[in-house]
């Protein structure tokens, strides 16, 4: 015998080098990915119950901004966070016993008055209304000048001719207008159908700072981001391990 000697990895043993340390590589960074897209995902959807109210609008008060029946997300703020131009749910006894959405139009100390030029005017200036509905007035029948108390709202519906809003409580004690502690939300998507976020009411800065988009866009990023992290992560795992184990059976019979 010439002394050669063949050497082989016997069977079922265990396997070490670079092609097995790959494999542990791959199962523990997708057991990370898996996990931190969990938390994403879960945290995602606990932030949104927590910044956010679900209404369904049961009339047509506020086409074509939202129709009868569309769900919306609803942004919990307090009623001194609200600024002209924000869509708001509110409950007023007096009004009805139930949620109402409307939009605000003009804030306490505001003087409002429709409609000389087909526009409604807030401190004397003409707001452009691009959310109603198109080729109407900003309101079917005028009415005279409102001083609006402080700490109330004066509230519209974009569907002027049939909304029962403000106008329609002008003969009240404040004049149609509703305490902002009346408010429970502001209206930020509607998301059934996916119509997404509400346009900024533009018209309105003249007469100041409009309210920022809640924080919808930045929930909705990371839930979709725990999504792809766990999808990926899961399907990286058993990627890996079969990279290192073919890696292994070319590697096998090395003598």
């Amino acid at each position: 015998m010439g002394g050669e000697s063949t050497t082989r990895t016997a069977p079922g043993t265990a396997r070490t080098g670079p092609a097995a340390a790959t494999g542990r590589t791959g199962q523990r960074l997708s057991g990370l990915a898996v996990a931190l897209g969990m938390v994403l995902f879960l945290g995602g959807f606990v932030w949104a119950a927590v910044v956010y109210r679900p209404y369904t609008v049961p009339t047509d008060s506020m086409t074509p901004t939202i129709g009868t029946g569309d769900r919306v997300l609803a942004q919990r703020v307090d009623g001194t966070d609200v600024r002209r131009g924000d869509v708001v749910v509110f409950r007023d006894s007096t009004w009805a016993d139930a949620p109402m959405v409307k939009r605000v139009v003009a804030v306490g100390g505001d003087t409002v008055s429709c409609c000389e030029h087909g526009k409604l005017q807030v401190n004397g200036k003409e707001i452009d209304e691009p959310y109603l509905p198109a080729g109407t007035s900003a309101q079917s029948a005028g009415f005279p000048t409102v001083t609006v108390p402080e700490g109330r709202l004066f509230l519209l519906g974009d569907e002027r001719r049939t909304s029962l809003d403000s106008t329609a409580h002008l003969t009240d004690a404040a004049g149609g207008s509703v305490a902002r502690s009346a408010v429970e939300a502001r209206v930020d998507a509607v998301v059934w159908p996916m119509d997404g976020m509400l346009k900024r009411p533009t018209g309105f800065t003249e007469l100041g700072p409009l309210s920022s988009p809640g924080p919808l866009r930045a929930v909705t990023w990371t839930v979709i981001a725990g999504v792809v992290l766990i999808l990926g992560g899961a399907a990286y795992g058993p990627l890996a391990k079969r990279a290192a184990s073919r890696a292994r059976t070319g590697s096998a019979g090395a003598r």
